[in-house]
């Protein structure tokens, strides 16, 4: 044997450990994002309950939550207003970001979203028509609207993108997104418009979660924790998904049913999200693709890392809003959508180059 070479053996054994060393610091690397994202999470959410235009020290938050006196003006704001909003904006972020995370792994699009494919809009369309003819509907009822227009909007967009020859590709997804996109939003505004509605759902138009209260926690909180469940429980099914139909199959994986499932858990998740906080996208753009940067490529790992990221980005963003020009807020989709068209337009060149 040559002085300084090593046996085949060696080197046939060194691949494996190798994988095997670095998939334990990818899954050391997950435990640790979500320990310490959790624990910023929690001390964010506290900080955004004392902050906005009335100034709250933390002892006084303390105090509401353990000693709550009603004759006490800032306690009723801690517990009627900001405690709601706040919980509405980590639910809402981690709804959004799982379901981007969902439709990315299992369209295999990296420019997958709830708000780019056709579902914000389709719940949009929705609520306007909801406001305009049934203006005495419940929150439940508001809610199961939002379902409905989901599931419309993604059904036009996959169907279009599917009509021409090669079938939906991630390009021809998105642009028909846009298109559909745009449809919808122009014919929301126009019903909203004609039939005097328009005040009723600007809130929804502009996006955010000024308006969240106790009610309307009790209504999406159990959707939005089963969707959310739903996704965990699926995750090693979209890891396969995301590896190719054929791939999936080959492994015995039921593609159908899973897919099925998989739009189920979106719907549910967009649906509810856009009840609340109207037409705030990029969140489910982005953050998975954060989370797939700092964990790998495992959905085990991404979806429970884009939930805990995409509520410290929604909590942030509703913390900015109010701070920014008190007592004015600014709308998060606004804010958001700051971050989210540079990534969009970055992605969107790296996939040409890539085709």
């Amino acid at each position: 044997m040559i002085q300084g070479t090593k046996p085949a053996v060696l080197v046939q054994k060194s691949a494996p450990q190798q994988r095997r060393i670095k998939k334990n610091i990818r899954g050391w690397t997950a435990w640790l994002i979500l320990i310490a994202g959790s624990g910023a999470l929690l001390l964010l959410m506290a900080f955004s309950v004392a902050k906005g235009a009335a100034e709250i020290p933390m002892q006084t938050v303390w105090e509401a939550l353990t000693r709550f006196d009603k004759d006490n003006m800032h306690h009723l704001i801690i517990v009627d207003l900001r405690i709601p909003r706040v919980l509405a904006s980590a639910l809402v972020g981690a709804a959004l970001a799982v379901a981007g995370a969902i439709m990315q792994g299992t369209t295999r699009n990296p420019m997958a979203d709830s708000g780019l494919m056709g579902l914000n809009a389709g719940a949009g369309v929705a609520l306007s028509v909801c406001f305009a003819f049934f203006p005495g509907v419940s929150y439940l009822q508001t809610v199961l609207f939002s379902f409905l227009g989901a599931a419309l909007g993604a059904a036009l967009v996959n169907g279009i993108a599917a009509l021409r020859r090669g079938g939906a590709t991630p390009m021809r997804l998105v642009l028909a997104g846009a298109a559909v996109s745009s449809l919808l939003a122009a014919l929301s505004q126009g019903i909203a418009i004609y039939f005097e509605v328009a005040r009723d759902i600007m809130f929804w138009t502009a996006g955010g979660v000024a308006g969240s209260s106790w009610e309307q926690l009790r209504v999406i909180a159990p959707w939005a924790l089963c969707g959310l469940l739903g996704a965990f429980l699926l995750s090693r099914q979209v890891s396969l998904l995301s590896l190719g139909e054929d791939v999936a199959k080959g492994l015995g994986l039921n593609t159908t049913a899973v897919g099925l499932l998989c739009s189920l858990v979106v719907l549910v998740l967009a649906g509810e999200s856009v009840s609340v906080v109207g037409a705030v996208g990029f969140v489910g753009l982005m953050v998975p693709h954060l989370a797939r940067y700092l964990v790998g490529v495992d959905y085990r790992w991404i979806i429970p890392s884009s939930a805990v990221l995409g509520a410290l980005l929604m909590v942030l963003a509703d913390l900015g809003a109010r701070m920014l020009n008190p007592p004015f807020e600014t709308p998060i989709g606004a804010l958001i959508a700051l971050a989210g068209v540079p990534f969009f337009l970055y992605l969107s060149r790296r996939q040409r180059r890539m085709h």
